[in-house]
């Protein structure tokens, strides 16, 4: 015990030298709060201070407080009591210490317990570059706030409770950060954290928790597929289900979305063919769900989990109010092996454009914008064309701020394959490109009517050819006869003479 202190228990206390030597050799109190040292606004606590046997009251002070709350020890509470708050408020929050009174006298002062109540909105907390990593490496947590908050504090839950509190300083988005080194990182030493924020003046009143972080070490064994149904390409208010699944038999999976503040997991469902898979629905789909996603999965609780998916693009579209216009170039009408480009344009600035295909198990592709003739533009070429390009495309712009959201899409093109010749021609009906006709190549069909049409004029044209002959013959024999009136008599001249 300090000198100060032994002074201030002995005057303040009016204990005697002899008590205070006898206070010296008492057993320090233990001092805890329940449900925990940080409490929610208005919320209960209760504060227990443990002595010995032999104590007969218990005293309880904040630190900067005058007033002190004293407790006789009762029959129940053998060799502890409790300080009750029911409602916690500001002023509730502190520093505090117990002592117990025995009759050798009064006992050194309790190790403190830092009472804080949270009152401010909730910071996020994430993980660099995932919360998934491969035993061995170092992530970094970062704690980050839209509020002025001067300061973080990262906990690990747990019996240890271990923490940590750095100064924030601001990101170039705004908000408020603070980074956390952690690791490197085994199967052993992964944890759980919540993270608060608080400012400099008020240290013992903090934000609400952060949502929990849970950090897991990956293993080598194979890594699960991650795909969605609907497509990635996703138009809010829709739902979107990302199924992760694998033949190695996982029971239970994680989904991860880069950036992003939690890791849900999910049982692995067994199907007939021995895959196991799970689900992961995102309901009402809207901005903040576009990005990029992995999966892992694990055989049991404790295993580590396995390499991740290939990552998976969510996209969002209606995110920008402009719409691009697509068309094709050196069309319409292209043959089978030949080259055909589609061009896809924005008055409004875009950073990249991505061409969609309706139904296609490939993502969108995705091109550099140029800017020309006072517009944004892509080209798409597709060569040789196939029939397997047949269907139709949809294109979108994306800013450089959050490649994973889109413009509205701009007008269907469709491609259309008839036997060996295919064309590219917009939807007829914009209002509904589904009941919109096909168009048709008439390619063959001309040749058959000009095949015809030869043919009719080569017919009219040995017609005729006879129709001349016919009227040349009556005249030819009528000289004939002038001719021969005088030298010889007359005679009728046969058919095949004429000829």
């Amino acid at each position: 015990m300090t000198p100060i202190l032994t002074t201030l228990l002995c005057f303040g206390l009016s204990l005697g030298p002899r008590t205070c030597l006898q206070a010296e050799n008492l057993l320090k109190p233990i001092l805890w709060a329940e449900p925990g040292p940080v409490i929610i606004w208005k919320k209960p606590v209760t504060i227990w201070c443990q002595g010995t046997l032999e104590a007969q009251e218990y005293r309880l002070d904040k630190e900067g407080n005058s007033m002190s709350r004293h407790m006789l020890k009762t029959l129940e509470s053998e060799n502890k009591v409790k300080f009750s708050i029911p409602s916690m408020m500001w002023e509730h929050a502190g520093r505090y210490h117990c002592y117990y009174q025995s009759p050798a006298g009064w006992s050194e002062p309790s190790d403190p317990l830092e009472l804080v109540v949270t009152a401010y909105s909730r910071p996020s907390l994430s993980a660099l570059p995932s919360p998934v990593v491969t035993s061995g490496v170092n992530v970094t947590l970062r704690c980050a706030s839209r509020l002025g908050l001067g300061r973080f504090t990262l906990i690990e839950e747990g019996d240890h409770r271990l923490s940590w509190t750095l100064d924030s300083h601001q990101h170039n988005h705004g908000k408020f950060q603070a980074l956390f080194p952690v690791g490197p990182l085994t199967f052993s030493n992964r944890g759980t954290f919540r993270c608060y924020g608080y400012e400099n003046n008020t240290p013992y009143v903090w934000s609400e928790p952060s949502d929990p972080l849970q950090l897991l070490v990956s293993g080598v064994s194979r890594k699960p597929s991650l795909l969605t149904l609907q497509g990635p390409v996703v138009a809010p208010g829709e739902n979107l289900t990302l199924q992760c699944g694998s033949d190695v038999g996982y029971i239970r999976y994680a989904l991860y979305k880069e950036g992003g503040d939690g890791l849900p997991q999910r049982p692995g469902q067994q199907s007939q063919a021995g895959l196991s898979q799970a689900n992961f629905t995102l309901n009402s789909v809207r901005g903040s769900h576009g990005g990029q996603y992995r999966c892992y999965g694990a055989h049991n609780v404790s295993s580590k989990w396995s390499a991740p998916s290939d990552p998976l693009d969510i996209l969002i579209t209606g995110q920008i109010p402009d719409r691009p216009s697509l068309s094709v170039q050196l069309g319409p009408t292209v043959a089978s092996g030949e080259k055909v480009t589609l061009l896809c344009q924005s008055w409004g600035p875009m950073f990249t454009f991505l061409l969609a295909k309706e139904g296609a198990a490939h993502p969108p592709l995705r091109l550099r914008s140029t800017y020309r003739a006072q517009q944004y533009q892509a080209e798409f070429p597709i060569s040789p064309v196939t029939s397997a390009h047949a269907g139709t495309y949809r294109c979108y712009g994306s800013r450089s701020s959050d490649p994973y959201l889109l413009s509205h899409s701009s007008e269907p093109l469709e491609l259309v394959v008839s036997g060996a010749t295919e064309t590219l021609n917009p939807a007829q009906n914009k209002s509904d490109s589904k009941t919109a006709p096909h168009l048709q190549d008439y390619t063959v069909e001309n040749l058959i009517r000009m095949g015809i049409a030869g043919l009719v004029l080569v017919f009219l044209g040995i017609l005729l050819f006879e129709a001349q002959q016919s009227q040349r013959s009556p005249t030819r024999c009528s000289q004939e006869v002038n001719s021969r009136e005088d030298n010889a008599p007359f005679r009728v001249v046969e058919p095949w003479e004429q000829i």
